[in-house]
């Protein structure tokens, strides 16, 4: 009987880490780069399905690796143990790397983005655009720059401009800033803690300027 109990809580634990590892994960906000959408300490959940199945949009929030991309490629685990440990804690939804990101997409594949035109907006694809997530007091990008953004790969930004080294950062690196599509770990939907904080993330693009 004590067998077969312990079985079964094996056996739940185990589908409860396959549901998290498959469909949702959860990620500590570490820096102010995301506000005011995002806080410091704000958990929250990032569906890794919706990026697989639905694709990647403009305007999405999401988690992607920067391993490589925005940071030196990081050692491989030094033992089976390590590279086991990491799984599990990136199935719990425990912080496992410093080279997890959370920014907004603002360009996708073969879009051209541009900053800024004379009323200090953003320019996708010739169009002005209105980013009403833009932190109060900050200028649609302080960084000049006019792209196209590669075949499988991302152009983005945080929402706190003035304070986020997003892919502006970056431009002199291979990839001039963009990061591969494949590094996406999934689309952040709704934050779960803290509690006052409890809400869900929308889907929310440019809006063209009129």
């Amino acid at each position: 009987m004590v067998r077969r109990s312990a079985a079964l809580v094996a056996v739940a634990a185990l589908s409860v880490v396959l549901v998290r590892l498959l469909l949702v994960q959860s990620f500590a906000v570490p820096s102010a780069s995301m506000e005011p959408t995002l806080h410091v300490g704000d958990r929250v959940l990032v569906s890794t399905l919706i990026a697989r199945i639905g694709g990647i949009h403009r305007g999405d929030i999401v988690v992607f690796d920067g391993d490589g991309v925005f940071d030196p490629p990081a050692p491989a685990p030094s033992s089976p143990f390590a590279a086991m440990g990491r799984f599990l804690a990136q199935a719990l939804g425990a912080p496992v790397s410093e080279t997890d990101y959370v920014k907004r997409v603002i360009g996708l594949p073969g879009d051209r983005v541009t900053c800024c035109d004379v009323a200090g907006r953003l320019v996708v694809d010739g169009h002005p655009v209105n980013e009403p997530y833009v932190h109060a007091g900050d200028s649609a990008s302080s960084v000049r720059f006019d792209v196209v953004v590669p075949p499988g790969r991302l152009w983005v930004m945080g929402d706190h401009r003035s304070v986020s080294a997003d892919s502006r950062a970056h431009l002199g690196d291979p990839g001039g800033g963009t990061v591969p599509a494949s590094a996406v770990i999934g689309r952040v939907v709704a934050i779960s803690w803290p509690p006052s904080r409890l809400s869900t993330v929308p889907r929310r693009a440019p809006e063209e300027a009129p």
